[in-house]
């Protein structure tokens, strides 16, 4: 079976170019239920540079279809046998104003639009730059 994958190394993803936010914003819930931005802020919030983008995007997949830890090896077998979405259409990407920056091991963080760090890794030409998708056609 072959695997895809989402990571990046030495790569930054901007904002979307039509994203609203013009500061990282922390993604609301909606009521009870954390949305997949909240997740993904929540955990790349509490550990910058500690997952890749694979590790994140199947953290909020298990979380929210409740996989017990048994399940989990198989269940991110499958979840990868298929190309999945990367952070470039990351709704913190879209809509909440986060850059993710791809260190050269291929682990990520979050950098609000407003941050000296977030223009740094804009302007570094040793880094791979790929804008997040916008919104709207």
């Amino acid at each position: 079976m072959k695997i895809h994958t989402t990571n990046y190394e030495n790569t930054f993803i901007t904002v979307a170019r039509d994203c609203p936010a013009g500061s990282g914003e922390i993604p609301p819930s909606k009521g009870e239920a954390k949305t997949i931005a909240g997740r993904q802020y929540d955990i790349l919030r509490r550990a910058p540079y500690k997952y890749t983008s694979d590790d994140v995007l199947f953290m909020v997949f298990a979380e929210r279809n409740d996989l017990a830890e048994g399940e989990l090896k198989k269940a991110r077998e499958t979840y990868f046998s298929k190309g999945q979405p990367c952070f470039c259409t990351s709704p913190l990407t879209k809509r909440y104003g986060w850059g993710i920056h791809f260190n050269a091991e291929g682990k990520i963080a979050m950098y609000g639009r407003e941050s000296e760090a977030y223009e740094k890794f804009e302007n570094d030409t040793t880094l791979k730059i790929v804008a997040a998708m916008k919104a709207s056609r």
